[in-house]
C-alpha cells in the first residue's frame, strides 16, 4: 500500500476544509514500492479515506498514481467506495449504489483496477444481510474487470461494526462468502482485516477456486503468507509493507525461490515493529507508518492530512524509532537519529 505522503506544510488552506497534499513526496514514494518490486494499493484507509482525504483529493491521487504507474510499469490497484455521501440521515442504498458506481467508474475510466472499499454509509444504511447482497451485487454486475473486496474490522474503523448486516462473525463470513460465489467471475479476490488469523485461514479454505485471499492482518501476516500443509496461503495486501518494504521484497523474492529460512529471516525482525504500530487504537496505526517514512528521508516533513501527526505519544514514536533500527530498517542510521532529536525537541525533550 501506499501512503498519502502526508500534508503540504507550506501550503494556505482552511483547516476544516480539503486536503493539499505534498505530491512530490506521495508519487516518489510509490516509485519506491516498485523500484523493490512490489505492488501498491491506492486511495485506501493508508491514505485516509474518510478520515480526512476526501473524495476530491482521493480522485487526484488516484489519477496521479495511475499515470506513475504506466509511465514505471508498476501495478496498482485502487480503492472505491462511497465516502463522498454526506454523513447525515437521509442516505438510502440507492445513494450507496450510486456513489460506488461513480467511484468505480472513475477508476476504471482512469484505466485501473478497482478494490471495494467497505462502505461507513452502508453499514449505517443496510437492515440485514439482503441489503449487502443488493448493493455488492449491482455494483459486481457492472465492473469491467474482476475487483478485490475489502472486509474492514471495526478495529481499523468503528463506524464498520456489522459489517455484512450482523455483529456475528460467523454469520458474516458467511454473508460474504454467499455474495462472492454468486460473483465469483468478477472477483479476483478478497482483503480480510480483522486481525484474526484463525478466521482468514477459516475463510480462505471456502473461497471458490479462482478468488484469491490477500491477507490484512499486519499482526500474523508472516505465517499466513507462507502457507499451511494443505497448501493454503494468503497473499499480501498490507498497510505494514508501506513501513517494511525493503524486508517485505526480499522476504517474498526468498518465498518465490523456495527459501523459507531465508523468508523467515527478513521477516521475523519486523513483527515486533509491525505490532507496535498497529497497537489499539489501531487506526492510528498510519501515524507510525509516516513517521517512519519521515525517518527514512521519504518526506521532508512529519506532517499529516487532518494533523494525523498527532495521534500517536512521543513515546510511542520513540519505540518505534527503537524497533526500527533493530529491525534494521533504517536506510541511513544518522539521518534517521537526526530527525528523532528533532521530535523529540520540538515536543519539549532534550
Amino acid at each position: 500500500m501506499g501512503f498519502a505522503g502526508g500534508t503540504d506544510p507550506l501550503a494556505e488552506r482552511d483547516p476544516l476544509g480539503g486536503a493539499t497534499l505534498d505530491w512530490e513526496a506521495t508519487l516518489a514514494y510509490r516509485c519506491h514500492l516498485w523500484s523493490v518490486g512490489l505492488a501498491v494499493a491506492e486511495a485506501m484507509d493508508t491514505a485516509q479515506r474518510g478520515m480526512g482525504l476526501d473524495w476530491p483529493a482521493a480522485q487526484e491521487l488516484i489519477r496521479r498514481s495511475l499515470a506513475a504507474a504506466r509511465a514505471t510499469g508498476g501495478t496498482i490497484a485502487c480503492g472505491a467506495g462511497t465516502d463522498q455521501l454526506a454523513p447525515a440521515g437521509g442516505v438510502t442504498l440507492a445513494d450507496v449504489e450510486r456513489a460506488y458506481e461513480e467511484q468505480v467508474g472513475y477508476v476504471e475510466g482512469e484505466g485501473g483496477r478497482a478494490i471495494l472499499m467497505a462502505s461507513r454509509a452502508l453499514a449505517r444504511v443496510a437492515r440485514g444481510p439482503d441489503d449487502y447482497a443488493r448493493v455488492y451485487g449491482t455494483i459486481l454486475r457492472q465492473v469491467s474487470r474482476p475487483v478485490i473486496l475489502h472486509w474492514l474490522g471495526d478495529m481499523f474503523d468503528p463506524q464498520l461494526a456489522g459489517y455484512w448486516g450482523t455483529r456475528d462473525a460467523d454469520q458474516a463470513m458467511n454473508v460474504c462468502l454467499g455474495i462472492i460465489g454468486e460473483h465469483r467471475t468478477k472477483i479476483d479476490g478478497i482483503k480480510i482485516s480483522l486481525l484474526d488469523a484463525g478466521r482468514e485461514i477459516a475463510m480462505r479454505g471456502r473461497l471458490p477456486s479462482g478468488v484469491r485471499m490477500y491477507t490484512g492482518d499486519d499482526l500474523n501476516f508472516e505465517r499466513l503468507i507462507l502457507g499451511d500443509a494443505e497448501g493454503g496461503h494468503s497473499d499480501a495486501l498490507l498497510g505494514v509493507f508501506d513501513a517494511i518494504a525493503p524486508a517485505a521484497s526480499a522476504a517474498l523474492r526468498a518465498l518465490d525461490a523456495g527459501n523459507v529460512p531465508a523468508y523467515h529471516a527478513a521477516l521475523e525482525p519486523t513483527l515486533p515493529l509491525a505490532r507496535h504500530i498497529f497497537q489499539a487504537p489501531t487506526y492510528a496505526y498510519k501515524t507510525g507508518i509516516v513517521f517512519l517514512a519521515y525517518l527514512n528521508g521519504h518526506q521532508r516533513h512529519f506532517r499529516m492530512v487532518g494533523g494525523a501527526e498527532s495521534w500517536r505519544s512521543v513515546q510511542h514514536l520513540a519505540e518505534l524509532f527503537r524497533l526500527a533500527d533493530a529491525a534494521g530498517l533504517l536506510g541511513d542510521p544518522d539521518r534517521a537519529a537526526d530527525r528523532m532529536r528533532r521530535m523529540l525537541a520540538l515536543a519539549g525533550v532534550e
